[in-house]
């Protein structure tokens, strides 16, 4: 699993004009919670971007007034006029603590629906686990290769490992549907005609009693 290193340095003070000053100095306040005791801490705000600017999912390291804490990203704040980042939550890792985390999907494999002329639509990009840190990685693998034409593949049916996800079972994470050429080309195919029905026996028959 990926790891951002962050130097960060203690925040001694606290406060709006405090944060004003840091934000002014180009560093972002933050605070790492979960372990021992909570960190208050700034960091310079290009020390970030690795971490808050990507759809990967990864660990940060981050350094403070000599020691190193293992966290993950939790919550991020932006300004609303100039989308600049102004707050960061991270969560410390602890061995024998479970963490809830967002981890993207990987899907593997061609759908056999996508090879008889459909159309891969996918519906969730992330999950949502519980586990220990330990068992966290940086995708979790959904094989859809078995995906036929007009099928789903659920939450229920992922394999996280020792991880437990969060998501409710029975949503659809992806399908496959038919594409317009697929129903104009069923459209087109003419269907077999329906073999006609044996005419009456009483019909069929010369009359019995035909005279001659």
């Amino acid at each position: 699993m990926k790891t951002v290193t962050i130097e960060g340095q203690l925040r001694t003070e606290s406060g709006k004009k405090a944060t004003r000053q840091l934000r002014s100095q180009e560093m972002v306040p933050g605070v790492i919670y979960g372990g021992k005791k909570e960190i208050n801490f700034s960091a310079p705000a290009a020390s970030f971007k690795n971490i808050v600017y990507t759809s990967e999912f990864m660990v940060a390291e981050v350094k403070v007034d000599g020691n190193s804490y293992r966290c993950i990203l939790k919550d991020l704040q932006f300004n609303k006029v100039t989308d600049a980042l102004i707050h960061v939550d991270f969560l410390e890792l602890v061995d024998d603590k479970k963490v809830i985390a967002t981890i993207p999907v990987k899907f593997t494999g061609t759908p056999a629906g996508v090879k008889a002329g459909g159309k891969l639509v996918t519906k969730i990009k992330v999950l949502k686990v519980k586990g220990y840190p330990k068992d966290l990685r940086e995708n979790i693998e959904v094989d859809i290769s078995a995906l036929e034409l007009n099928a789903n593949v659920r939450v229920e049916d992922v394999k996280a490992g020792n991880l437990e996800v969060m998501n409710s079972p029975r949503i659809p994470m992806a399908s496959v549907t038919m594409t317009r050429q697929l129903k104009q080309e069923e459209a087109a195919t003419p269907k077999a005609a329906a073999p006609k029905a044996a005419a009456p026996a009483a019909k069929a028959a010369a009359p019995a009693a035909a005279k001659k």
